[in-house]
């Protein structure tokens, strides 16, 4: 028998398959097994999004290894605007939001340096 905290009393099979159900619930894994780590096979810079964008948009990057990693926003001169990335990344797949408000709109450019790996692509923004 089991007498749940609502006042009712339950019986029987239905008494035994609820105890189960709870003890399966309350109870902790005493081993985490087989942990899986996904880390791309390549360096790679995807195409920002939204593009066009008005005033953020995301850049996504995927990296193999742990490396130091530059990612530089450029005006169309070539001049730098802004610098999102100096430091040292751990490997995997990344992603980092660019705010541009106070910006004119516009075509620029976005650079990601890793390693030997040197990688371009544009963005627009516009207002």
């Amino acid at each position: 028998m089991l007498y749940l905290q609502t006042g009712i009393l339950i019986s029987g099979e239905a008494a035994k398959y609820i105890k189960i159900v709870i003890s399966e619930q309350l109870s902790v894994p005493k081993k985490i097994q087989n942990v899986v780590q996904i880390v791309p096979d390549k360096i790679a810079l995807e195409q920002n999004y939204p593009n066009p964008f008005n005033p953020a948009t995301t850049i996504n990057y995927q990296l193999p290894q742990k490396s130091y990693v530059t990612l530089k926003i450029y005006d169309i001169l070539g001049s730098l605007v802004k610098t999102l990335i100096d430091q040292e990344i751990e490997a995997g797949y990344h992603s980092i939001r660019w705010n541009a408000s106070g910006l004119a709109s516009g075509v620029y450019f976005y650079r990601l340096n890793a390693g030997s790996f040197v990688s371009t692509k544009k963005l627009i923004l516009m207002k």
